[in-house]
């Protein structure tokens, strides 16, 4: 999965190098946009690779690096 998102060039999200953008910063919209989509890929691609037993437990949280 490391691997992975390294390839994508996300995987600051998970490490918490990439954080979620502020309202002050300038051009949050769009900013923010870009990290909720990223964000999303990546707990979609950790429910497909956990096993079913757990898979569950991802989606208490909303963020990756909180997984």
């Amino acid at each position: 999965m490391k691997n992975f998102c390294k390839g994508k060039k996300i995987w600051g999200y998970v490490s918490r190098t990439l954080m979620k953008p502020k309202k002050t910063d300038e051009g949050y919209t769009a900013l923010i946009d870009v990290w909720e989509a990223n964000n999303a890929k990546i707990i979609t691609w950790i429910n497909n690779f956990v096993e079913h037993s757990i898979s569950t437990q991802p989606v208490k949280y909303d963020t990756t690096n909180e997984i």
